[in-house]
């Protein structure tokens, strides 16, 4: 039996982008008449698809032209692309854990685009741990917190739900994985103010995740652990 495959969130998670998404979506937002606050962004719509965070400003606020929408997002994306290859950081002991589970089957699964993970992974030299292992919402046509992008990147690796461990800093994450099935750890950085969903096992920093992850092998998964440690 394999070890569990491990589905990375990207944003917030694996990299520290969402203080530049959220600066970028503001300003975007608020040129085409949309009030919006980088703290909406880290608070109320945090991880959420960006044309789902459009329609429900949209509900508040009043339509907005089409057309001026699309043009408002590609520049948006231009930009954002933009800051992520030039100010992007990992987020503290992300690396770190992915070199400890590197023996682990792996994945990231996010909400952006493809060309904004591949931006944001070798911006922060991470690429290298996923190579193509790379699922988007706009690539499969699902999006998170729907469970249907996580079943579909397990598929593809060929995994059943049941045999993966997703983490995730997002609610809306966390409880797509939830509903998918899969074992979830949320890196919850904002214990204060955000609780961790029932059936996901909290985390306060990613340099606790390989403990946690080794942990809930041994026990989920006990035929893959060595009689003997063989870890340098």
């Amino acid at each position: 039996m394999p070890l569990p495959l491990l589905l990375f969130d990207c944003d917030g998670t694996l990299v520290d982008s969402e203080p530049l998404l959220a600066e970028e979506m503001a300003r975007g937002l608020n040129t085409v008449g949309l009030p919006f606050a980088s703290s909406d962004y880290l608070g109320e719509f945090r991880g959420a698809r960006f044309r789902r965070i459009v329609a429900e400003l949209q509900t508040r606020y009043g339509e907005v032209d089409a057309d001026q929408l699309n043009r408002m997002e590609q520049t948006m994306r231009a930009n954002l692309a933009d800051r992520l290859a030039n100010e992007l950081t990992t987020i503290p002991g992300a690396r770190e854990s992915l070199d400890a589970l590197a023996r682990y089957p792996s994945a990231v699964v996010s909400n952006g685009p493809e060309t904004k993970i591949r931006t944001a992974l070798n911006a922060t030299g991470l690429s290298h741990y996923f190579d193509h292992r790379l699922f988007s919402g706009y690539t499969a046509n699902c999006w998170k917190p729907e469970p249907c992008l996580h079943l579909h990147a397990a598929s593809i690796m060929g995994f059943a739900a049941k045999d993966c461990i997703a983490i995730d800093d997002a609610l809306v994450g966390v409880r797509a994985a939830l509903q998918a099935g899969m074992t979830v750890i949320h890196l919850n950085r904002f214990p204060d103010a955000e609780a961790t969903p029932e059936g996901a096992i909290m985390i306060s920093n990613m340099y606790q995740l390989p403990a946690v992850v080794e942990q809930l092998t041994h026990e989920r998964w006990p035929a893959t652990m060595p009689h003997h440690s063989t870890e340098k």
